[in-house]
Parts: C-alpha cells; sequence; structure tokens
C-alpha cells in the first residue's frame, strides 16, 4: 500500500484470473457488495457501464453522490477508472472542492502450479485514488473492498468445483439485510437474479408476488427459490405484533411452495428462511444441531409452523433447505446496529447475567451458506447457519467493546428489556440463550470467512488489521 498525504494506493493479490476478477467488478451487484456497512452510504443506482456509466450513492442529509466511469480509462480486463461528476443537483460547490479519481488496475500475476483444490491464477487488484482526503480516512475501506472481492472470487469458485453453473434465482425479501448482500452476491457470481417485489415490478428482473395469493407462472423458468420475507421479530410482543409475526411467515411460505411444487418448468430448489427460535429461548449449555428437539415459546412454535409449511416443495421432490440463523452480524441491520452506538459511546456491557448463549453469524457468511445451499445437493432439511464459536453474552459485550476500543462497563438490568419488549419479547429476544452448533454444515466441509467473533466485528465495523 502506497500511501500520501492525500490519496492512496492500495493493492492486492487474489487467486483468480484476471478475467474473472474484472467480470466481477462489472456485474450487477458489485458496488453493493463494496461499500463498507459501518459507512452512512447507500446504492440508488448502479452503472450499466464500466465504460461509461453512472453509479448513484447516497450520503447522509439526502445527498447524492454520482460517479461517472472514463471511456477514455475503459481498457477490459485490465483497467477502468470513475471520478465524482457531482454531489447531488444543489450541492455543486462540494464537488468542486472534492475531487475524486478512482483507477481501478488488474494485473495478471505468474501462475502457480495449480494442485488438486488450488487455484493456478492470480490477479493483482491495484486501486489508486486522487483525492484530497487523506490516505488514514480510507485504508480500512480499501482494505474491506478487496477482502470482499477475493473472499467472494473464492466462495464462487468453491461453488463451480462442486459442480455448479450459472442458474436463474427468484428471491422474496431482496431488499433486507439479508436480501440485498445475497442477490448482490449472487449477481457478481454470475447468477440472474428474479426479485419477487409486491408493488408493480419496475424492470425485467423483478415480478409482482402476492403473498396471499402468488399468480401461478410467477416462477417459470426459475431454477431455484430464496424465500427470505417475513415480518421483523424485533419489538413488544403485543397481539397485533406476534400475529404479524405469524401471519407474515407460515400462510405465504406454503403458497409460495405450492407454485414452486406446481409449475412443470420451475424450480428444484426450494430455500427459505428459519430461525435458531426453533430451539427454545432457554437451554442452559447444551449444545444444540439439527437433530435436537424443538423447545417451548412462541417463536419455538411459529419457526415449527413456518418450516412445516415448505412440505408442498418436499413432498414434489424438490430439495427443500431450511436455514436456522443466529444472531447475524451486521452494522446495517439487527442487534448490532443497535448495539454499536451504544458500546461506542462507552455505555455498553452484559445484558443481565451475561451467561446466556449468543450463536451469532457473520453476514457474509450467512450469504455464503445460502449460496452453498443454492449449489450443492448435499444439503437438505435443516440448517443451523451459525458460527462455529457461540459465546456467552458477557464475552460479546467484552469483545465488541474490545474492537471498538471502549470499556463495557454498564451491565443492562434485566428489566430494562423488560420494558422495552414486554416480559416475553424480553424473554425470547434479549435474553433468550440458544447454543447452537452448525453440524449440517461441518458435515459437507463448509469453510466460514470469518469463524471467531473478532474477526467478524472486525471487518463489519472497519477495524480490520493484517491479521484479521
Amino acid at each position: 500500500m502506497k500511501e500520501s498525504e492525500m490519496g492512496i494506493e492500495y493493492s492486492s493479490t487474489v487467486p483468480a484470473s484476471i478475467r474473472e476478477v474484472f467480470d466481477w467488478h462489472a456485474r450487477p451487484g458489485a458496488l453493493q457488495r463494496l461499500l463498507p456497512p459501518w459507512q452512512p452510504v447507500g446504492v440508488i443506482a448502479e452503472s450499466m457501464s464500466l465504460a461509461d456509466g453512472h453509479a448513484v450513492v447516497s450520503l447522509p442529509g439526502g445527498v447524492r453522490w454520482v460517479a461517472a466511469h472514463d471511456p477514455a480509462g475503459y481498457d477490459p480486463p485490465r483497467r477502468f477508472v470513475d471520478r465524482i461528476d457531482r454531489v447531488g443537483p444543489a450541492w455543486p460547490q462540494v464537488g468542486a472542492a472534492l475531487p475524486w479519481r478512482h483507477e481501478h488496475t488488474f494485473t495478471e500475476v505468474e501462475a502457480g502450479a495449480g494442485g488438486a483444490g488450488e487455484p493456478s491464477e492470480f490477479t493483482r487488484i491495484t486501486d489508486r485514488v486522487d483525492t484530497p482526503v487523506p490516505a488514514a480516512l480510507l485504508r480500512q475501506m480499501f482494505r474491506y473492498r478487496h477482502r470482499q472481492c477475493a473472499d467472494d472470487l473464492a466462495a464462487h469458485r468453491e461453488a463451480r468445483e462442486r459442480g455448479a453453473e450459472p442458474s436463474t434465482v427468484a428471491v422474496t425479501g431482496a431488499s433486507g439485510l439479508v436480501g440485498s448482500a445475497l442477490t448482490a452476491f449472487l449477481s457478481t457470481g454470475g447468477h440472474r437474479v428474479v426479485r419477487l417485489v409486491r408493488r408493480p415490478p419496475r424492470s425485467a428482473d423483478e415480478r409482482q408476488w402476492d403473498p396471499a395469493d402468488p399468480a401461478a407462472d410467477l416462477l417459470d423458468g426459475v431454477d431455484a427459490v430464496v424465500h427470505l420475507a417475513g415480518a421483523s421479530i424485533a419489538g413488544r410482543f403485543t397481539d397485533g405484533h406476534r400475529a404479524a409475526i405469524r401471519d407474515s411467515r407460515i400462510d405465504p411460505t406454503r403458497r409460495l411452495a405450492e407454485v414452486a411444487a406446481a409449475t412443470p418448468d420451475g424450480p428444484r430448489t426450494f430455500v427459505c428462511a428459519s430461525a435458531i427460535g426453533i430451539y427454545g429461548y432457554d437451554r442452559g449449555d447444551e449444545p444444540l444441531d439439527e437433530d435436537a428437539e424443538r423447545g417451548d415459546g412462541f417463536l419455538a412454535d411459529v419457526v415449527a409452523d413456518w418450516e412445516a409449511a415448505t412440505a408442498p416443495a418436499a413432498e414434489a421432490g424438490l430439495r427443500v433447505v431450511r436455514m436456522r440463523t443466529g444472531i447475524v452480524q451486521s452494522p446495517r441491520g439487527g442487534t448490532l446496529r443497535l448495539m454499536r452506538p451504544l458500546f461506542a459511546a462507552g455505555l455498553g456491557g452484559r445484558v443481565g447475567s451475561g451467561t446466556q448463549w449468543l450463536s451469532w453469524i457473520d453476514l457474509d457468511d450467512l450469504v455464503d451458506v445460502y449460496g452453498r445451499a443454492l449449489t450443492d445437493p448435499a444439503l437438505s432439511g435443516a440448517v443451523n447457519a451459525v458460527a462455529p464459536t457461540p459465546v456467552e453474552n458477557a464475552e460479546y459485550a467484552r469483545v465488541l467493546a474490545f474492537v471498538l476500543r471502549r470499556p463495557a462497563l454498564l451491565p443492562v438490568p434485566e428489566f430494562g428489556p423488560r420494558l422495552l419488549l414486554g416480559e416475553q419479547g424480553a424473554r425470547e429476544l434479549a435474553t433468550a440463550s440458544q447454543r447452537v452448533t452448525p453440524r449440517a454444515l461441518s458435515d459437507v466441509g463448509h469453510r466460514f470467512r470469518r469463524a471467531g467473533l473478532e474477526e467478524s466485528l472486525r471487518h463489519q465495523l472497519g477495524h480490520i488489521t493484517a491479521t484479521t
């Protein structure tokens, strides 16, 4: 890495061919995969072409960053260039004061021996940014970007080695935390993603979906379905909230599974979101793999019925995977989004006794698990989508505070969650304890990007070191 007072040049080598690397950057979803999750930015529109297109990114305060690709710098598969075009129509002075030219260069590196399971081609990625922004403010961003690209390419390579080919995947809940990451991952890997949306479609890759009465031809020409849609479980467990949790999951899942089962040229794989809540809200120190008995509580009942709703697809011969997901780690959503500002302010700590088990998973690892469920016929039935290293709540608080370089000295008394979530919500969410293990993934030799909590939090929060 070369740094000056202003701007940065950052390089790394990835085990992939130059064409694979360039194509990954050129496909829809690349910008989404490259934006650091700890930054308050979002993708409004991706460029249609690296040769001469425009990308639009949202910034705080309603400001939009418009980046234009420079035709003079386009030399596939070796280079493309983008520069700031403007920072919103009302902010021309910002664009003039903040020049930004970003040159992306790809160079072939001497091929390796290419033994069994090992890549035979390597590419050096070099990002050079000319800007008055200090290099210190850009370093973490480029560490993140290069790791995302390398890890995604490795996951796609492993899928190809298992015999996976580009396919058409229909996704519900595509705009959510997991859905937006997954659709970007799939499209950069060469798959076609069909987003099932409730509003009228705005592009050829969208189809309108009525959860209460899905059209008979909804899944025509689709190879696989990923069903993520469902109301958030976060909140006070009122009668209305409990009804929303159930009603948004069980019947829509059954109807979608019935359509999948009845479509002659439709999907052969049906992957449905599920949750570790099926194991109950308190199982002590008992390790829970996919064969563990279901537990007690409202969420356990909901998840059991939710999984049972996939039966029409399984009975029709589709390979059905039920993804029992743990606590997803990303500052863009979920519990980490809520906890990050408290811990960053030095106001964080364990909840209650801190002895309750927290079974977590890095967002990008969850994306990989969904990708594997779509492409690996060895996976079917229940799959625990959790990291192999669950931690107690007190340990989670300690690690998060350590990564953010803050103390964790203010424990949250148990009555705190009860005030916010009610008795049942606190019991089943804030103080739930489930020590879940990913046995099904271990059985197929699945590789986690970030199996340890500290390395996951460093990657997600922008505190990446050379050893993480």
